[in-house]
């Protein structure tokens, strides 16, 4: 089994850092330690503007992590980790996209999705 290596970038480290409750703080670097297997069948597949990225569901399925994967240098690299506040500027995916859009986090080759083939 192949095993990633794990790495939390400057924006991952800052994310975490706000999270104030150190019994969550714990979790979630538990559960991110854990991407080092498996990183892929781990979290969901994020769409739109984050594509390429992958959310792991964690703590009652109230905080992210957000990672994405690259298997050519088998490093799985974690960008975001937060609390999902649907509607709020510091959901966890708002502050995500805040990221992306300052340029603050790469974005990823977007894969291109799989033609259908016209019905004649």
């Amino acid at each position: 089994m192949v095993v990633f290596r794990v790495e939390v970038t400057e924006s991952g480290l800052e994310t975490l850092e706000r999270i104030t409750d150190r019994r969550i703080q714990l979790l979630l670097k538990e559960k991110i330690r854990g991407l080092a297997h498996l990183p892929e069948l781990q979290g969901e597949p994020l769409k739109d503007d984050l594509l390429g990225y992958r959310a792991l569901h964690v703590v009652g399925n109230r905080y992210r992590i957000i990672y994405r994967v690259e298997n050519e240098t088998v490093t799985v690299f974690v960008v975001a980790a937060g609390i999902r506040k649907a509607g709020d500027k510091s959901d966890i995916y708002e502050v995500m996209r805040r990221y992306v859009r300052l340029g603050l986090v790469e974005v990823p080759d977007k894969k291109e999705k799989p033609r259908k083939k016209p019905k004649r």
